[in-house]
């Protein structure tokens, strides 16, 4: 590594961060936009492989950034790459934050509504279908009291307490009318 050619490339970039900042110079950006912009594509890429668009984007908005707060710099703070490199960390949070994760066209809603199993099997589509159809005309023969058990703890994912608090019933009760809805659930079904 040439460290003669690597100090005289930091000189540079280090007086033309000052010309931009007290003279607004123009030329001296685009050599600060020469050397740094591959850099930071190159970062935003290593963090998402293909989304050129994105680097391109933040790329840009680095250089903007430089342009108007080139004043801030601190060389006692911090060296010129790592004043730079924490605007464009900055700039690819915010460029996330503003343009979320993924873009996609697809509307969620309508996209499982749309598709179709091409491996769909009728006899177990028919066999779903009637056992629902028992599950239902079981329940409906159970006691009152039973059903509301089953539906606080199934159908609502209840632990046995929380129907239990619900109900204003003993636990074991609560465990009691379970086991006997279930075992009279099973005895309709099989039928």
């Amino acid at each position: 590594m040439n460290t003669v050619s690597d100090t005289n490339t930091e000189t540079t970039l280090l007086n033309d961060i000052v010309l931009v900042a007290e003279n607004r110079d123009t030329r001296a950006l685009t050599r600060l936009f020469d050397h740094y912009a591959p850099r930071i594509r190159s970062f935003c890429l290593a963090a998402q492989p293909g989304a050129n668009l994105m680097a391109d984007d933040i790329a840009q908005e680095v250089m903007i950034r430089l342009w108007n707060k080139a004043h801030l710099y601190n060389p006692s703070s911090a060296s010129l790459n790592t004043w730079v490199f924490t605007i464009a960390r900055n700039a690819r949070i915010d460029y996330m934050r503003k343009n979320g994760r993924y873009q996609s066209d697809i509307d969620p809603e309508s996209f499982w509504s749309e598709m179709v199993d091409e491996n769909a099997d009728p006899f177990r589509e028919a066999q779903q279908q009637r056992d629902q159809d028992r599950i239902r005309e079981g329940l409906m023969k159970l006691p009152n009291d039973q059903r509301q058990v089953l539906s606080k703890v199934y159908l609502e994912g209840k632990s046995h307490s929380e129907a239990s608090e619900d109900l204003g019933l003993p636990l074991g009760t609560v465990k009691s009318r379970v086991r006997l809805a279930l075992n009279k659930l099973s005895i309709f079904i099989k039928r």
